[in-house]
């Protein structure tokens, strides 16, 4: 059972029914043998047998739609973009979810303008196999575009979204180094109209963010790179595919008169957040990007780590990683800066 829409914004209220995730459609409520509805839902899994909590689904158009349902609502609001995570979080119990807001029908979310002159405008709802495919956001921010191409397979790489991947603010996140070495903003919208917040201090530990409970991150705004600039992006895994980095590495340079401008080096996955490798940037501008200097930038980098050990590997072999990373994707941002 559902409410009408409301004319004036367009905006959809599902209440306490659950979704069909395959169609995203709404399906029958389960009912207890009295006809009242089980406060959970039930299905059959892989694993067994999976319940899930019920929630409200609001089903927003606009960006003022997702405002409007997110306003006063507290904590137990989740907004759902591609998926991915969130669904997975909620099987789990991870979650406790009263409303999810779905953004699916929200366009202006999903907008990718932009080029190397001028900068880009990437909206939160932009999907990971778009980073990797689009041939100008490719050529211009090869480090986005690398890091949206390691995200799981390419059916998850047609959901994932670029703001989810950033919000759920695992440590690990493969999109969020690039973004930082980039110096990109986060474009966020509340109640109080939108701000910007660079992506150096959007996070703030592991799946923490600056976000509040009724503000939406809209868009990533991503400045120019100008002319002979290059990035890259990469990162360790134990499996070649659809695994989660044991450290990753985003480095950005730019060059003038075969002297180093600017340096950006952002780490993943060797603290709770990602960090800048302040340091080696300083150690590498103003100089010539020679064998030896990036040598010098990779120990550099070690320091700006404060890895953890766990089952996916050492802190030893952690900064081991930032040491050879570092110096890989350096050369590879240079090889590109020059090319």
């Amino acid at each position: 059972m559902h409410h009408a829409p409301q004319p004036s914004s367009g905006l959809f209220i599902f209440t306490r029914a659950p979704v069909d995730y395959a169609r995203r459609s709404i399906v029958p409520s389960n009912r207890l043998t009295d006809g009242a509805v089980s406060p959970t839902i039930t299905a059959p899994s892989a694993i067994g047998e999976i319940r899930v909590r019920r929630f409200d689904l609001v089903t927003p158009v606009s960006i003022d739609d997702c405002l409007g349902a997110l306003k006063g609502r507290g904590p137990e609001v989740k907004v759902l973009a591609g998926g991915t995570d969130l669904i997975a979080q909620l099987k789990v119990g991870m979650l406790k979810v009263a409303v999810v807001v779905d953004l699916s029908g929200v366009a202006d979310l999903r907008v990718l303008e932009g080029d190397a002159q001028r900068g880009f405008r990437i909206g939160a709802a932009v999907t990971a196999r778009t980073l990797e495919r689009d041939a100008t956001l490719r050529a211009a921010l090869p480090s986005l575009s690398e890091s949206g191409a390691l995200v799981g397979s390419i059916q998850i790489r047609n959901l994932a979204t670029l703001g989810g991947n950033v919000c759920n603010a695992a440590p690990s996140a493969d999109m969020a180094p690039p973004l930082v070495a980039l110096d990109a903003e986060a474009v966020i919208a509340g109640s109080g109209g939108r701000r910007r917040v660079p992506m150096a201090s959007f996070f703030k530990g592991v799946r923490q963010t600056v976000l509040a409970p009724d503000e939406l991150l809209i868009e990533f705004a991503v400045p120019a790179t100008g002319p002979r600039s290059g990035g890259a992006y990469l990162r360790h895994t134990p499996r070649r595919e659809l695994d989660i980095a044991v450290v990753g590495v985003a480095s950005q340079v730019s060059l003038v008169d075969g002297v180093c401008r600017k340096a950006r080096i952002a780490l993943a996955a060797v603290a709770p957040v990602p960090v800048r490798a302040t340091a080696a940037e300083q150690a590498l501008e103003g100089q010539p990007l020679t064998p030896q200097a990036i040598a010098r930038a990779a120990d550099l980098a070690v320091d700006a780590a404060r890895p953890i050990s766990d089952q996916r590997g050492s802190a030893e072999f952690r900064r081991h990683l930032v040491r050879v990373l570092t110096r890989r994707t350096l050369t590879l941002a240079l090889e590109r800066a020059t090319a």
